[in-house]
């Protein structure tokens, strides 16, 4: 990667294996589901991922030796903006298809926890959570973790709740991230990989906007072997900070893909729709509208890419990756409003995916991080000379 820069011809190819397994086999199998369903019939799903495996589309982020696609940053990016261009894209890419890749720490651990639950997730479809937020604070996991796991022998246990968690009611193992040290300090944070069988972990459903319900996770008295320490003990908060970027920038792009989608629904809808004797597209106003989204998305998109190519050169990308995720979901945001506008009431209706997206889009502002605190670590980066 060196020179002017240009996309790969080989991830060009891998963007067109994907557009056309969510064109021929996902789609097509949604359009059948409900407005807001979140996951597909069992025997569907079983179906499609079968051929996502054959496809060479199978938990791609995750390392090839253990047996997912080896997919570096820029891969993986590419993977995230078609895959998303689905109704459930926003929170479930390409409906579960290309299977989920255990966290990607998971692989800095030991190989017995490697083999265990890495390759296992792959392998077996295991499913997993990552446990960081508390109603204490989720934009400052570093001061504000109060969940405690105290040394008992050769176990820990772990004592408290977790705010937010996706997927924690169905996985069969998450990576919790609990103060062993001083209250207030990053350097007391450990991260436990935790069996979801455990005796005490118990789970209650959050209502939100979005189809996709999250979890309050209570710890109570959990016993967890200190075998299961990820990392050092105090060593937590930098394995959950290199988590929380390199995830970011993926995450962006799946909100470009979301968007252009719409975008082009929108672009549809504007051709053939006449209004006042002309179609709408003949309308300035329009025409604004879809200029502006699309020069957005365009400048959103490179940004993404740019975080994606520097993570893959291994430069610090953390101030990238958050550019990259204030810019992608406030972009996106913006474009889906004006896609609505667009098509007026049809905009809000349920036979066009447009609102699901709209609602689903909103939330993307705030997880992984608000934007307030993107725009903070960039403002300090940059005062501090």
């Amino acid at each position: 990667m060196t020179g002017a820069w240009e996309m790969p011809e080989h991830l060009n190819m891998l963007r067109g294996t994907v557009v056309r397994f969510m064109t021929t086999e996902v789609r097509p199998v949604e359009e059948k589901l409900a407005h807001d369903s979140y996951a597909l019939p069992a025997e569907e799903l079983a179906r499609l991922q079968q051929k996502a495996r054959e496809a060479g589309l199978w938990c791609m982020a995750s390392p090839e030796e253990y047996g997912g696609g080896g997919l570096g940053l820029l891969g993986q990016v590419i993977v995230a903006e078609e895959a998303a261009k689905c109704r459930m894209g926003a929170y479930v890419p390409a409906c579960g298809a290309f299977g989920i890749d255990p966290p990607s720490v998971i692989w800095l651990g030991s190989e017995e926890q490697r083999q265990k639950y890495g390759v296992m997730g792959i392998k077996g479809g295991k499913k997993n959570f990552v446990a960081i937020s508390e109603a204490s604070g989720g934009s400052d996991p570093g001061h504000k973790i109060q969940t405690r796991a105290e040394r008992d022998g050769d176990d820990y246990i772990i004592n408290g709740t977790k705010m937010w968690i996706t997927a924690a009611d169905k996985a069969d193992w998450g990576i919790v991230f609990a103060r062993t040290g001083e209250a207030g300090k990053g350097e007391g944070i450990t991260a436990f990989i935790v069996d979801r069988d455990t005796p005490g972990i118990t789970c209650k459903e959050i209502g939100v906007i979005r189809s996709y319900a999250p979890y309050e996770v209570n710890f109570d008295n959990v016993r967890v072997p200190a075998s299961n320490c990820l990392g050092e003990e105090g060593q937590g908060f930098a394995i959950c900070q290199k988590w929380l970027v390199h995830a970011r920038v993926p995450y962006a792009a799946g909100v470009i893909g979301i968007a252009q989608e719409a975008l082009k629904i929108a672009i549809d809808w504007a051709c053939e729709r006449h209004v006042h004797k002309s179609r709408l597209s003949d309308k300035q106003a329009i025409q604004w509208m879809i200029a502006d989204s699309d020069m957005e998305l365009r400048a959103a998109r490179l940004l993404v890419y740019q975080a994606a190519w520097n993570g893959d050169l291994g430069r610090d990308i953390k101030i990238d990756a958050s550019i990259a995720k204030v810019v992608a979901t406030e972009t996106a945001g913006r474009v889906i409003d004006r896609c609505v506008q667009i098509l007026g009431a049809m905009g809000v209706a349920r036979e066009l995916p447009l609102e699901r997206w709209y609602r689903e889009l909103r939330i993307k502002r705030i997880g992984e991080g608000p934007s307030e605190v993107h725009r903070m670590v960039l403002a300090r980066h940059l005062l501090r000379g």
